[in-house]
């Protein structure tokens, strides 16, 4: 049984302030810096200040139809344990974490129906007054209420304006209890002293840059006042905010603006109504020096509603992308899904750093207004419902507003290099409680059963039962039944069980009786706490393809002794979703007069790992010829793991690499095929990663699968040079900058065809990447030629890199993107270059964005990161250590690069092991390093 894991006690952490607070965000209407606005892993801040900004201001943003979702890993403290601790774990010098499971949920004894707080923000501490309408779920009743607290001082508690004493009530470290209150509803008013200024955790209130900022998610909230800190108690907040206004001339918080005005001794003060119930981790408080870009939106109703984005005075003019893509978010939500805005006023806050990446605060978010804010989850087990309803919403937007079958390889990509190696590891667990992209791939599956008009009826049945309430994945599920008179069978498994499906289909062809079968038999390998499993609900979308290349008509299926008709108002189907439920079962079409072409799983239409028996004519006929443009890719990617297998076999027995001519032939077709979208054109021609092909290795060879890769792509640029060749000069422009989907798609294959010519270490091709670099006019073809003029070491490579970090170096995004560049490099030995890297005067150790540039970009560096001698390993295990001492949730997403060390040969499994050790063994280690230090060695 799933379990999560919560800290039990305080972590020792180092008294250091932290240099910066919100991670970078804006994510157009995206969450973003606690009071950040938008949906669930939306458009990052770095994305719209530098992946496609220009670099000169004449420029304009007409077209919305480029938009990207770009998905932050998120870690919230409660994470997923699977199986019992080993014993060397639980002599570790600190407590066992506290483990709690899902059948352990219990209704509070009492809920919250107002909270109106008051802050008077100091230099030195801040004054926290909460008032707190508290009525008992049961009438009379007298059960003890039990706030939690951390890191505060308490002044002074009243009930019903009676002020306690020190008898009627205990506070520890963790806890503020009343063992006797009132048995009707009351009063409940707490003074407390906290401390932002000294807040290393960057949980609850923190200040850093000068500014005042919160993150509450998951249980950051207790760090602000006493309360019960738990998504299911929702409540109506007003917040008051008191500051000295020359420093903190800004002063924000979640729902509309009520008052504001002047007070004495130069403070100021602006009081905030949210006129919709929330949790508390939702509570959102921003205070300082940030200037705003304002626009309006107006919505179907007619109502008119403020938008504001907050940055730094520099990075204003960075925001006109973000403030575009916020609107058509809104308008775009109103058309697809009915769902209107419901405040009068929008800000978004997008700042440098923040240790969350982006949160989705009340009337400070937009995808995450509806489904994860109006509508909540009940318990942090269910937060794969609200984070991966939002996710699937987002990546929808952002496919109606791009391409979608380019968008969809993005998402099935990130899916894979994540989760599916999170689920062959010790980190496997469900959906719930927080697979966030796992999550939405479920989502994805209601829809391609009940398509787009039965989606939405289940959804505005569960908006309809739910607003305003704290829900579970059944809810969900049971609204998407209802709605549909569905039967989902045994749907609810993607939820409990942990591990990636692995489909195997077969297929046969009875030329005299027309018939065409497809047998799948289906497993799901066994995970730590899970060694059994059941068999799962999988939609698998089919498709037949003639021996023209044509979807061929599906007129019925014949399954389980039953013949379905697939016709629709007698008109042709020619993808249909077949419905495998069992270990093992066989669909039958008829009339098909010729042996069909299988195109299976057509759009990914579940997360799983499928095999079938199509020979290597058969992918290459779909690589050319499907209609289905992501299984098109697919077919590709098929193709290149198996060539890439076969090739790193014959690497480790020393025989030459030699290319498929027809594997050249399928690039070169692919590159000028004028029909196809370009930036499909650049996901096709890019051969899978090395994580991938090392996932499907028994004993993961970094060193193999590098040289291999290397190998192709260096292959591909030599016998299609002419072709990249063409590809950058005609998608070149001199233009005005735009930025919609034809110049992105275009940029993308330019940049693409690039890099591929860079390997080849040509004079001339240096030249032109250098030409491409000086005449660049946006940071995505400037930052795109400097990555392929550093795949070369030289002086060349390093006066470039000067050149382009003293042009840029007072952007900190753009130095991140720097550091990052370098960190990723495989160049041999890099692991010096970053060490350097560390004491550059860019980099801080305190900034999770940094961090995450420099180190985590090393860490997906398989040739350098898993170097043999145990280099890379040292260095990331020293850094943790580090880290840990002045931010766990960082140092945390950094030791779970180890995760796998299993995985690879003995010598690199000693290493690793050696330095999960290590960090172990280390004094005052925090919960959130030992959770997933001590998960990596119990396996």
């Amino acid at each position: 049984m799933a379990r999560l894991i919560l800290p039990c006690k305080s972590s020792s952490l180092a008294k250091t302030s932290l240099s910066g607070f919100i991670s970078s965000p804006i994510r157009a209407t995206c969450r973003s810096s606690c009071v950040q606005n938008s949906s669930n892993n939306f458009f990052k801040y770095r994305h719209f200040l530098t992946s496609q900004a220009p670099l000169q201001r004449n420029y304009q943003f007409p077209y919305p139809s480029s938009y990207r979702a770009k998905e932050t890993s998120r870690r919230f403290l409660c994470s997923v344990a699977t199986e019992t601790l080993p014993k060397q774990i639980e002599e570790s010098k600190m407590d066992r974490p506290k483990e709690i499971f899902l059948k352990d949920y219990k209704l509070p004894d009492y809920y919250f129906d107002t909270v109106d707080l008051h802050f008077l923000l100091g230099e030195e501490k801040t004054i926290v007054n909460s008032k707190i309408i508290v009525f008992p779920r049961v009438e009379g009743s007298s059960s003890p209420l039990i706030l939690d607290g951390q890191d505060q001082k308490l002044l002074s508690i009243k009930i019903n304006k009676k002020e306690l004493k020190e008898e009627d009530y205990h506070v520890d470290s963790r806890h503020l209890t009343l063992p006797t209150p009132p048995a009707s509803t009351f009063t409940l008013e707490i003074v407390t002293e906290i401390y932002p200024q000294e807040n290393t955790s960057l949980e609850g209130l923190s200040k850093s840059s000068g500014n005042f900022f919160t993150q509450c998610e998951a249980e950051g909230f207790r760090k602000i006042t006493y309360y019960q800190d738990r998504p299911d108690i929702m409540a109506k907040y007003t917040c008051r905010i008191e500051a000295d206004k020359s420093l903190y001339p800004l002063l924000l918080s979640n729902g509309n603006l009520i008052q504001q005005g002047e007070l004495e001794d130069g403070k100021h003060y602006a009081l905030w109504e949210d006129p919709f119930k929330k949790p508390c981790y939702l509570f959102a408080l921003v205070a300082g020096q940030l200037e705003g870009r304002d626009d309006t939106f107006v919505t179907r109703s007619g109502r008119q509603v403020s938008l504001r984005i907050w940055t730094p005075a520099q990075d204003v003019p960075k925001t006109v992308h973000a403030m575009y893509a916020l609107k058509a978010a809104m308008k775009w939500d109103e058309d697809v899904f009915g769902l209107e805005y419901d405040l009068d006023l929008f800000n978004i806050v997008a700042v440098p750093d923040f240790n969350m990446g982006a949160m989705e605060n009340k009337s400070l978010n937009y995808f995450h207004n509806w489904t994860g804010n109006r509508v909540t989850c009940r318990d942090w087990f269910q937060l794969s419902l609200k984070e991966g309803l939002t996710v699937f919403r987002v990546q929808e937007f952002s496919s109606d507003m791009g391409s979608r079958a380019v968008k969809r390889i993005a998402d099935v990509s990130r899916l894979r290099s994540s989760q599916f190696s999170q689920d062959a590891g010790p980190m496997a667990h469900p959906v719930r409680p927080h697979s966030y992209i796992k999550g939405a791939e479920v989502v994805r599956m209601y829809k391609t059963l009940l398509r787009s008009h039965g989606f939405r009826k289940g959804m505005d049945l569960y908006f309809k039962r739910h607003d305003g309430q704290a829900v579970t994945c059944e809810d969900f599920f049971a609204a998407m039944r209802d709605a549909n008179d569905a039967d989902f069978a045994n749907f609810l498994l993607w939820y409990s069980q942990a591990g990636t499906p692995l489909v195997s289909v077969t297929s046969s062809y009875n030329a005299e009786a027309h018939t065409f079968s497809l047998k799948f038999s289906q497993e799901v390998p066994p995970t730590p706490g899970q060694p059994i499993k059941e068999p799962m609900f999988i939609p698998v979308a089919v498709g037949l393809l003639d021996s023209t290349g044509k979807d061929m008509p599906l007129s019925s299926v014949y399954q389980n002794g039953i013949l379905q008709s697939l016709a629709t108002n007698n008109q042709p189907v020619y993808t249909t979703v077949l419905r495998v439920t069992k270990k093992e079962e066989e669909f039958v079409f008829s009339d098909i007069f010729e042996r069909p072409i299988p195109s299976l799983l057509r759009g990914y239409s579940a997360p799983i790992r499928l095999q079938s028996d199509l020979p290597i004519d058969d992918l290459y006929f779909l690589l050319a010829h499907d209609s289905d443009e992501f299984n098109r890719w697919e077919a590709g990617q098929v193709l290149a793991r198996k060539l890439m297998l076969s090739l790193v076999s014959d690497f480790q027995e020393t025989k030459p690499l030699q290319l498929y001519p027809k594997f050249v032939d399928g690039f070169r077709n692919i590159l000028g095929d004028s029909s196809l979208d370009k930036e499909f054109i650049a996901k096709a021609i890019t051969p899978p990663g090395e994580g991938e092909i090392m996932d499907m290795m028994e004993v993961a060879d970094p060193d193999a699968v590098h040289a291999v890769r290397s190998f192709v792509r260096k292959q591909l640029a030599s016998e299609l040079r002419a072709e990249f060749l063409n590809a950058v000069k005609s998608n070149r422009s001199a233009e005005e900058y735009v930025f919609d989907h034809p110049n992105m798609a275009r940029r993308t294959l330019k940049n693409i065809a690039l890099a591929y010519l860079a390997l080849l270490n040509d004079p001339e091709l240096n030249e032109l990447a250098l030409h491409e670099y000086k005449t660049a006019t946006n940071m995505t073809d400037q930052i795109a030629a400097l990555a392929a003029i550093a795949l070369n070491p030289g002086k060349t490579r390093d006066d470039i890199l000067e050149d382009f970090y003293s042009k840029w170096q007072h952007d900190f995004l753009v130095v991140n993107k720097w550091f990052a560049l370098q960190a990723m490099s495989n160049l041999p030995g890099n692991v010096k270059n970053v060490q350097n890297l560390l004491n550059h005067p860019a980099f801080d150790l305190r900034n999770p964005n940094k961090v995450y540039s420099l180190i985590g970009g090393f860490c997906g560096s398989p040739v350098n990161f898993h170097a043999i001698d145990g280099s890379g390993y040292r260095f990331l295990g020293e850094l943790v250590v580090q880290l840990d001492k002045l931010n766990p949730q960082v140092a945390s997403r950094m030791v779970s690069a180890f995760s796998r060390w299993r995985r690879y040969d003995e010598t690199r499994q000693k290493l690793a092991k050696a330095q999960l050790e290590m960090i172990l063994s280390s004094n005052g280690l925090s919960e959130n390093v030992f959770e997933i230090a001590s998960k990596s060695l119990a396996v």
